[in-house]
């Protein structure tokens, strides 16, 4: 590439947003470049393994019968769990998903690869092993990147910023103007554990092609911040944990005892026996949500995915929003290229979409949801271990009747948390989910 080369478009990161980002532009006609730090989009990348199909199909929709999906995801289950036991919640269906499924699990490094060979087919020209070291700034205006290669610099008319959470460029494009906060962000290790498809299935009760996923709350966490998982693929599972940094740092706790803990427990041990470890891949995720968002558009530069903290916690969603912000930040510098106006007002309808879209909707109900967690996370060790006494209580038969068990389960109940601090603990709990 020579230095004066120039695009429409320079997407920074393969990652689902990158790659909806300049699939988008691409398919639109625009000249785009989608730059990738490792040697193979999904050599850096990380996530806990599901996806959301609606919106992958709102950029690609016939993905299903290409995409290098693992295992379609029929049933949910959530564990609140105490060091021995644990309270199982769930959700399993035997209907038909149709063309586009609600989830499905991958494995990122085939489905980066994918998802970005597709931007490439649409006219994407994709270069991977290069590192954008700067923005290039032109009388204040982002105006191209600086990247590592010799004669590296390229020139566009927007740059779409999608590399990842910590985004050095977000800050150099005035986009970010603090530090993220420990709290701000979660550590999460995991390990893709192989095992043959047929024990898969038997083991969580799934047929050829359909998957399940667990996720555990409470003392696996050993009083941080946090939540476990473990996700179906289609000859291996993938199982992990996560944990608010700054708790990290509060309790010492390495990331890789966490997950060994949670490995340990005697509930996720039969589920994983016999099965190899492969793989052990660690990953930062912006949990920081609305209230720690950079700015999202400026003169020339829009910003999606992680690096714009677009992750909802409480509901461990952060592909989806991704691509779909991805979808929109080119959806918007289609209509800018349109207008020949790349100014920071022009390139303002991005944020405008993301508000009509679910993505801002959810950032914003869930706003205070990271501090709360991160003040209240006793509240995951108590509160789990409270629920699986009163339910082991009640399934207990004994001889004693309904109503005196009840009245047992309030009695212990009041004496380990008080009427005034199960009040306050709910309002507080409702004030930042409601």
């Amino acid at each position: 590439m020579s230095e004066a080369e120039k695009f429409d478009a320079i997407v920074v990161g393969a990652g689902p947003a990158g790659s909806a980002a300049a699939h988008t532009m691409a398919k639109a006609g625009l000249g785009v470049v989608l730059l990738e730090r490792g040697d193979y989009p999904g050599a850096k990348n990380v996530m806990g393994g599901v996806m959301y199909g609606r919106m992958l199909a709102d950029v690609i929709p016939d993905f299903m019968t290409h995409a290098p999906i693992e295992r379609v995801i029929v049933e949910e289950r959530l564990w609140i769990a105490t060091d021995d036991s644990a309270v199982s919640i769930g959700h399993k269906t035997a209907n038909s998903h149709g063309e586009i499924p609600n989830a499905f699990t991958v494995l990122r490094a085939p489905f980066d690869r994918w998802f970005a060979s597709k931007a490439e087919e649409a006219g994407a020209l994709l270069v991977t092993g290069t590192v954008v070291e700067d923005v290039i700034l032109d009388n204040g205006r982002v105006a191209g990147v600086r990247t590592g290669r010799a004669d590296g610099d390229l020139l566009a008319d927007v740059v779409v910023i999608c590399d990842g959470v910590h985004s050095f460029l977000a800050k150099r494009a005035g986009l970010q103007q603090r530090e993220i906060e420990p709290h701000e962000v979660a550590l999460a290790v995991k390990e893709i554990i192989a095992l043959p498809k047929e024990t898969i299935q038997e083991r969580f009760n799934v047929s050829e092609g359909e998957g399940a996923t667990i996720e555990i709350y409470g003392t696996v966490t050993q009083g941080m911040g946090g939540y476990a998982f473990i996700y179906t693929n289609r000859e291996s599972l993938s199982v992990g944990a996560g944990a608010l940094m700054s708790h990290f740092m509060k309790t010492k706790i390495t990331p890789y005892a966490l997950l060994e803990r949670v490995k340990q427990h005697p509930l996720v041990r039969p589920l994983i026996a016999g099965g190899q470890v492969v793989e052990y891949l660690a990953h930062a995720i912006p949990e920081g949500g609305y209230k720690a968002m950079p700015k999202l558009y400026t003169d020339g530069a829009l910003i999606a995915g992680d690096a714009a903290m677009m992750v909802n916690g409480l509901h461990r969603e952060g592909s989806n929003l991704a691509i779909t912000a991805g979808r929109l930040a080119a959806e918007t510098v289609i209509e800018a290229k349109a207008k020949g106006d790349f100014s920071a007002q022009s390139l303002s309808a991005y944020r405008e979409k993301l508000q009509h879209s679910f993505v801002l909707k959810d950032l914003q109900k869930y706003q205070h949801l990271p501090e709360f967690i991160d003040r209240h996370s006793d509240l995951l060790g108590i509160y789990p271990d409270l629920v699986n006494h009163a339910v082991h209580e009640m399934l207990t038969v004994d001889g004693m009747s309904k109503r005196e068990k009840q009245k047992k389960i309030w009695r212990d109940l009041t004496a380990r948390r008080s009427l005034w601090q199960l009040l306050k603990d709910g309002y507080q709990t409702w004030k930042v989910i409601r």
